[in-house]
């Protein structure tokens, strides 16, 4: 299978939505980004639906087409008789003008292929003597029924879809010719290239409309009175029935539109509760006038179901049937088995998502599987992660942080904008002298604390950091910040309490000035006896010089 479909990883957000959508779980989480698994997916287009981040992109072959042009070759256009209800009010004569102008040689309605494949229909209710016939226009359900289903694939109708039909039935008529079917399909985009040499390329609604919008193309309305063009009906639910002569009274005529419809009526085929009956199966719910791209950008089926009955007429295009043995088309079983899971495996991975017991299995599918077993197997094969288990995530998230609050030895209290008391952790009842939580809770933050500094924040908008504060009531040193949360509208206070540390640092500031007055009354002490050691030297050493000094004068008379 070709990557009609691939993702942008830059715009992914992990949101689980394709996987809840995507009818067989066709995608694979990895590294916190989404992955189309090729060999599972059967190009339903929903995942690209529903991305409400565009993070799913249809490969376009508008490259690929304008290289067809310059070739030189005869390129022709089979466009999908759903572009009525696409391009309001605009006719196959106005798309004939508008497609010419970009080079193609001509355009044709797909509808002709669909009466090809209608009468086909009818040939072999009349003279194969099926059980079932289900109808194989939709290349979506058809992998459906090749990779799910494939005890059901006798019963699919083994022949080309209306695009391959009229595409063939154009190079017959023009052996150089080239063929671009327009439409609005993803899986189209796979069968031209999976059976190849019949559609050259295909183009969705959408890359058209680019198209015409760079070459400022403008289509015109007209007025498409038509009475051969039965076919038309072919994009609606039921219409494929529509346009059959039910002439076989054994057989009952249903249709059957949305995957997971079809997928109910696969099982009860496979069950072997159905029997002659020929089933229309579109995996579009409304058929081809909800496909993926309408589905995208254009989405009003009343409006468009109106537009195609109005465009329709009341009797079958003028067609040469070909012979049955050309519309041939082998469909194969195509294997996607992946190795399940023991119970044991099962059970282990359950645990680690933090579901040891059957009541923990919530199966909210918030993950996009329809139960935890469901999502385990997913992830032992290696297309989920256990981060995806959103209720596990949350039980997590909220057991570390109940953790981190109840163990932190700061206090913490959470406030309203009515500075009302919201929560408060065990540290900070401590700290208030308070032994329940429930006392405060719901109260004004005044019965604890001053309130000024809430106000003063809420009021200015400017958070508090590591203010000291005493609060003389509890006999306490706190470090406090006050924080204000915007967009929960929350004011969230933290303490620290500091009382040791302040006690520690106004002892020491005691001991200093202790230690400063007895150093200086020591030095003040020490001053003064080296005072009166100095006058008494003095004196000394006065009485020294004046004896001297006489005994100087005694000997000299001598």
């Amino acid at each position: 299978m070709g990557d009609c479909l691939t993702l942008k990883k830059s715009n992914c957000k992990n949101c689980y939505k394709c996987i809840r959508h995507c009818p067989v779980k066709s995608i694979r989480f990895s590294g916190n980004q989404a992955y189309i698994i090729g060999n599972e997916c059967i190009l339903c287009g929903q995942c690209f639906v529903v991305c409400p981040q565009n993070a799913k992109q249809i490969v376009d072959e508008t490259e690929k087409v304008k290289v067809l042009l310059r070739s030189g070759a005869p390129v022709y256009i089979s466009i999908a008789p759903s572009f009525i209800a696409n391009y309001e009010g605009v006719g196959i004569e106005s798309m004939r003008e508008a497609v010419q102008k970009l080079g193609f040689k001509d355009v044709e309605e797909t509808a002709v292929g669909a009466t090809i494949v209608k009468n086909e229909y009818e040939r072999m209710i009349d003279e194969d003597n099926r059980d079932v016939i289900i109808s194989s226009c939709c290349h979506s359900v058809n992998l459906l029924i090749q990779k799910y289903f494939p005890s059901v694939l006798p019963y699919l109708a083994d022949i080309y879809s209306p695009m391959q039909a009229h595409c063939m039935r154009i190079k017959e008529r023009d052996r150089n010719a080239k063929t671009v079917f327009v439409g609005p399909c993803v899986a189209k985009k796979d069968e031209a290239e999976y059976y190849s040499g019949i559609v050259d390329a295909v183009l969705t609604f959408d890359e058209l409309t680019k198209w015409f919008d760079e070459e400022h193309i403008e289509l015109k309305t007209e007025s498409r009175a038509d009475e051969n063009s039965r076919a038309r009906f072919f994009p609606t639910t039921g219409g494929i029935l529509k346009t059959m002569t039910k002439r076989n009274p054994e057989y009952t005529y249903m249709a059957v539109d949305g995957v997971e419809n079809c997928i109910a009526a696969l099982k009860d085929i496979e069950s072997g509760k159905v029997h002659k009956c020929f089933i229309e199966m579109s995996a579009c719910a409304g058929s081809c006038i909800g496909g993926p791209v309408m589905g995208k950008f254009h989405r009003s089926p009343v409006r468009d179901y109106m537009s195609v009955a109005d465009f329709a007429g009341k009797k079958d295009f003028d067609v040469e049937q070909p012979d049955n043995l050309s519309l041939k088309k082998t469909f194969t079983i195509i294997n996607k088995k992946l190795q399940p899971p023991t119970e044991e495996e099962i059970t282990e991975i359950l645990r680690q998502m933090g579901k040891t017991k059957p009541a923990d299995e919530l199966n909210c599918g918030s993950c996009g599987y329809d139960s935890c077993r469901e999502k385990a197997v997913a992830i032992y094969q290696g297309k989920a992660e256990i981060s995806m288990c959103l209720p596990y995530l949350k039980e997590k998230a909220e057991s570390f942080s109940d953790t981190i609050v109840k163990n932190t030895p700061n206090g913490l209290i959470v406030l309203n904008e009515a500075l009302e008391v919201q929560q408060i952790n065990a540290a900070a009842l401590k700290m208030m002298n308070l032994s329940r939580a429930k006392d405060i809770l719901g109260d004004q933050v005044v019965r604890i604390l001053d309130p000024k500094p809430f106000m003063d924040v809420l009021g200015s908008g400017r958070n508090l950091r590591s203010k000291r504060t005493y609060l003389a009531e509890y006999e306490r040193y706190i470090e406090e910040t006050i924080v204000y949360d915007k967009d929960y509208r929350l004011i969230v206070c933290i303490m620290r309490d500091i009382t040791k540390e302040e006690n520690a640092r106004r002892q020491k500031e005691d001991m200093s000035h202790k230690t400063a007055e007895i150093a200086d009354r020591v030095v003040d002490k020490q001053m003064r006896i080296v005072q009166e050691i100095a006058s008494l030297l003095g004196e000394t050493a006065a009485e020294t010089k004046i004896a001297l000094t006489k005994l100087k004068e005694n000997i000299a008379d001598e």
